[in-house]
């Protein structure tokens, strides 16, 4: 899937003032992720298993 074609949205742990703008993109395979400020940046794409443990591991501090 082009990037150009995901549906992204903000993270809710970026900043209101648009200095850490994080967005994400979830697809059936993967959660895609990119740096709004820089979208020159490559994103990059996780499985939905690994997101989810990646959360589970932010949530505990």
């Amino acid at each position: 899937m082009n990037r150009s074609e995901l549906d992204w949205f903000k993270s809710s742990y970026s900043s209101a003032q648009g200095d850490d703008c994080v967005e994400v993109a979830v697809t059936e395979q993967a959660v895609h992720v990119q740096d709004s400020k820089d979208v020159t940046r490559t994103a990059f794409a996780v499985g939905r298993d690994g997101w989810s443990r990646f959360l589970d591991f932010v949530a505990e501090g």
